[in-house]
């Protein structure tokens, strides 16, 4: 039976340099995490690694344009294999999808560090995140046979539900909450309504916070910058941590790392942390 507690989390540090000077350091000091997850590194891996310390192993997958995107998996044991192929080879997924094996006492588990494009309505921008959208959708089902203990992380810039959004009435038109990118959020998890949502249905995936924390507004991982947008809770929830069942099963806890006040936050986004038995 498992036994030890392997603690994940995943960020988008909306540039780690930055985040950084911000204060993210000291809180990953105090959280004991042995996996992360990163998004939107912006960052050399030599950088990355003088930021993080010694200690940690890091893979890292830079995006193609300088100063763009980016995502990393940090973990107190060495990646077995790591991959960085995501589908067809007609788009450029560098610096947004990043798999990663850890051997972890006799149990291996599979994470991946994804960065799904923020998109604009009706533009180019749009047509590129449907392309990396329908290549992650593929890749899940090959994910699970791989290794039926895995995780696939990170910022997905798609919130999924009326739940995930605080003002979704005035976004339903806007990227991140349009209706044909919360299609694929169906087919992976099940859609609201259905009796097996997040339990079976679809392609049998499961939001793991989304499980933890109920049906209830949130808890929300991204807050705008500007504005009141963090003092009066108006975010979204886009950063997720999708489990195959098998994975899903050996939650032992759930935090979605919110900072205390709007002066105390090192990236527009919070850490979404999970411990699961192994």
């Amino acid at each position: 039976m498992p036994s030890s507690r392997l603690r994940i989390a995943t960020i988008n540090a909306n540039g780690i340099r930055a985040a950084f000077r911000k204060g993210m350091g000291a809180w990953l000091d105090g959280r004991d995490v042995d996996i992360l997850a990163i998004q939107e590194v912006r960052a050399s891996s030599e950088d990355l690694q003088g930021l993080l310390g010694d200690e940690w192993d890091i893979v890292h997958d830079p995006a193609s344009a300088k100063g763009r995107a980016g995502v990393a998996i940090a973990s107190r044991h060495r990646a077995a294999i790591h991959r960085v192929e995501l589908g067809p080879t007609e788009f450029d997924s560098a610096g947004r999808w990043l798999e990663a094996d850890y051997e972890v006492g006799d149990t291996v588990v599979t994470v991946v560090s994804a960065y799904v494009h923020s998109g604009e309505a009706g533009t180019d921008k749009q047509v590129e995140k449907y392309k990396f959208l329908d290549a992650m959708e593929a890749r899940l089902p090959e994910l699970q046979k791989h290794n039926e203990l895995a995780v696939v992380m990170g910022d997905l810039n798609v919130g999924h539900r009326t739940l995930d959004i605080r003002n979704w009435k005035g976004n339903v038109k806007r990227a991140g909450f349009l209706p044909e990118e919360r299609a694929y959020f169906d087919r992976i998890l099940g859609a609201e309504g259905d009796p097996s949502y997040n339990d079976g249905a679809g392609l049998g995936w499961v939001d793991v916070v989304r499980r933890h924390a109920g049906e209830v507004e949130g808890p929300y991982t991204w807050w705008s910058w500007r504005g009141k947008a963090f003092d009066n809770d108006t975010g979204w929830r886009i950063d997720y941590q999708l489990a195959t069942p098998a994975l899903a099963a050996r939650v032992q806890d759930v935090a979605v790392d919110r900072a205390a006040a709007y002066d105390e936050r090192w990236s527009d986004h919070t850490p979404v942390v999970v411990d699961y038995a192994v």
